[in-house]
């Protein structure tokens, strides 16, 4: 009797799977949830590490696949094409892995945090050049049109005494 219901409840996931197959259900979460691919082993290892389950340099691969993982949901949200500008984040990946290991290294090795800021740092950068190149130049248009006036108008009535 037991084989039997065994049996039959094997016999309908089966049928399950093969109709969720069939409408699609699994494409959908193949497409959309696969960042989740990067993220949650990058933030397992986050919380492994500070378990005290894993050693240090396990945060170097934690930064990275949760940055890429992050990275790649937006892109998938918005489209392929906004990797065309988000790209340095790729490096930006390398910088946070590189920096959360010598944070907390207890040995401080002595090239980890100087590259991890020149990573970062060239990330920003080459980020900062490739949004430039978008429509973002407007945005930052406005924010610096917006702070002039701001700086004339405003400014001038806070009575701080500067003789305007």
């Amino acid at each position: 009797m037991k084989n039997e219901k065994a049996i039959g409840l094997f016999i309908i996931a089966a049928g399950l799977v093969i109709l969720l197959g069939k409408l699609g259900v699994f494409g959908f979460i193949g497409r959309n949830f696969w960042p989740l691919l990067l993220l949650l082993p990058g933030i397992a290892l986050y919380v492994l590490f500070y378990a005290r389950l894993t050693p240090s340099w396990s945060l170097v691969p934690a930064g990275i696949l949760t940055v890429y993982g992050v990275l790649f949901s937006i892109t998938n949200i918005g489209g392929a094409g906004l990797m065309s500008n988000l790209w340095p984040v790729l490096l930006l990946g390398i910088a946070a892995g590189l920096i959360g290991y010598s944070m907390v290294e207890r040995h401080k090795p002595e090239y980890v945090y100087p590259a991890a800021l020149i990573f970062g740092a060239v990330s920003i950068v080459l980020l900062a050049f490739t949004l430039l190149q978008t429509g973002i130049i407007y945005v930052l248009a406005v924010l610096l049109i917006l702070g002039g006036i701001w700086l004339l108008i405003g400014r001038g009535r806070t009575g701080r005494g500067r003789g305007w």
